[in-house]
């Protein structure tokens, strides 16, 4: 039995704890499992999961690390619940390996946020209200400066998912936060005719939808947002481009006047 065993165990501890991985997440699906509950004592588990019990502590610890678990030295392994923004981490290194990472990030960000406004049109309280309000107030005393209007900015559309009341919504949208605030700063540094009076306007208009719980017309306005946001950015790159054309070919020319 024990040599059948061996057989089959993975050598990679990797490999090991992917499969305590996947035994969590069946039992935390069935509800067997709940946050804050002890796992199965180390030797039951290992043959239930038909790895040594060296390579289970190995995959305890990888899981531990990844915040999925707690090792309490003399007690066992307890199950909790994965930070947020160790997700969030986790998820940007991810992607941050990838081509256009922002411009993906951005359609994620369409997707939860138009189906959030809806949501939050139908659920959201007077303290969502006013905590929307109070971010756009930020937004418009923070016109001038990209770090913190991109905050502003990103603590408004936060409080529409937050206002859906959507637990995995927000957990969506939190778990991309890193690259959502890399996005609004990057937005805000647009300089381009209008754009200050279009930041306010569009804003205004997306919140005043929901405070008339129009889930039609408040997805409407913020699909709108998005568009007119993505022109101006791709203008304002047309724009740096036919600068750092026009400048290369000046210095070009300058050169041969020089020789």
């Amino acid at each position: 039995m024990r040599a059948g065993l061996d057989q089959e165990e993975p050598r990679d501890p990797a490999n090991g704890a992917q499969r305590v991985f996947a035994a969590l997440r069946e039992r935390l699906l069935a509800g067997d499992l709940k946050s804050g509950e002890r796992l199965p004592a180390e030797r039951e588990l290992a043959l239930s999961l038909g790895i040594s019990r060296p390579i289970l502590r190995e995959a305890l610890r990888s899981l531990a690390m990844l915040g999925f678990l707690e090792i309490r030295h003399g007690s066992g392994a307890y199950v909790r619940n994965p930070d947020i923004a160790t997700l969030g981490d986790f998820l940007t290194f991810c992607m941050a390996q990838q081509p256009d990472v922002l411009d993906d990030v951005i359609q994620a960000r369409i997707a939860i946020e138009c189906q959030a406004i809806r949501l939050a049109c139908e659920q959201a309280s007077e303290a969502d209200l006013n905590r929307i309000a109070a971010s756009f107030t930020s937004l418009m005393e923070t016109l001038d400066d990209p770090v913190l209007g991109g905050k502003a900015d990103y603590e408004f559309h936060l409080g529409i998912v937050k206002a859906s009341r959507s637990a995995a919504l927000l957990t969506l949208y939190r778990a991309i936060s890193p690259l959502l605030m890399q996005s609004h700063v990057q937005r805000r540094r647009i300089t381009a005719p209008g754009i200050r009076n279009y930041l306010v306007d569009a804003h205004r208009e997306v919140f005043l939808s929901i405070v008339d719980r129009k889930p039609d017309e408040a997805e409407k306005r913020l699909r709108e947002h998005f568009t007119i946001g993505d022109e101006y950015r791709r203008k304002s790159l047309i724009a740096e481009y036919r600068q750092l054309k026009a400048e290369t070919t000046s210095n070009q020319q300058t050169g041969e006047t020089n020789q």
